[in-house]
């Protein structure tokens, strides 16, 4: 069973996911983390910097490394031991203690780089982001808005060489929100972090000295106001929305519609590529 972490206010954890310190990502992330500072404690994971292992394996897997089934029952399982990786454990430790988290990455073949990816599958671990066994209240797996990981917000900064067009709802290379569904809502949400709308820098590739300083700004002035911030209406699984015997959205709600869109309580027509 999994156990709340509560957050400590005015803590914050930044996960950075980009290889050069010095490239816009290294400069906005230094930034970044100096104007958070002014008001919140904040510890950082600049994950090529540390030499984060990403990839899942035995040493997640404590004394069931060898045993048949589930593999996250069995890193949920290494967990509630003591088990866990040295690594693991201090992210754990930050993320436990985070109020708000950070996530900044490049956006490489339309997803994260493959070390953030790593992070989610090694640190949001069963039995201490989120657990299998049901809710007794409500019958449902706490997960989609609850879990070990609630009354956490996240803001999610991605960098991308395609302009708004080509990463728009009708761009060639798809819709830049619905590209990141599975991070956004498939991993964040998954475990009751609350997310904010996405920060996004455009034509990174081919950014000037003026654009760094306008984009600089732009990232001062979004933290500045955060706390102002509505979070995205993503529904909650223990809301009734999603029938345990449907295993989707109930038919009387939105009916007609299969964008991602639907999974916002509150979505206006024709928004998230909807008609």
């Amino acid at each position: 069973m999994s156990v709340d972490h509560p957050p400590t206010p005015g803590c914050a954890l930044w996960v950075l996911a980009h290889p050069r310190r010095e490239s816009l990502n290294g400069h906005l992330f230094r930034t970044g983390v100096e104007v958070l500072s002014r008001d919140h404690e904040v510890a950082t994971s600049d994950l090529y910097a540390m030499g984060f292992d990403p990839a899942f394996g035995e040493q997640d897997l404590g004394d069931q490394a060898a045993a048949p089934g589930n593999l996250a029952v069995h890193a949920g399982e290494a967990y509630t031991r003591g088990r866990v990786a040295a690594d693991v454990r201090a992210e754990h430790a930050k993320l436990a203690a985070a109020e708000l988290l950070v996530i900044q990455f490049p956006l490489w073949w339309y997803g994260p780089p493959a070390i953030l990816k790593g992070w989610l599958d090694r640190v949001l671990t069963d039995s201490f982001a989120y657990d299998a066994e049901l809710d007794p209240e409500v019958g449902m797996p706490r997960r989609y808005g609850d879990g070990g990981l609630t009354r956490r917000k996240a803001l999610v900064i991605v960098s991308a060489g395609d302009d708004e067009r080509t990463l728009g709802p009708r761009g060639v290379s798809g819709d830049l929100d619905s590209l990141l569904f599975p991070l956004t809502h498939g991993a964040l949400w998954y475990v009751g972090i609350d997310v904010l709308d996405l920060h996004v820098i455009h034509d990174a590739d081919s950014i000037s000295a003026d654009d760094v300083e306008r984009e600089t700004q732009r990232l001062t002035s979004r933290l500045e106001g955060l706390e102002a911030e509505s979070n995205r209406p993503y529904r909650r699984l223990r809301d009734g929305d999603y029938p345990s015997h449907l295993r989707s959205l109930d038919p009387g709600l939105l009916p007609g519609r299969l964008d991602l869109g639907i999974h916002r309580r509150e979505t206006p027509a024709g928004a998230d590529g909807s008609s």
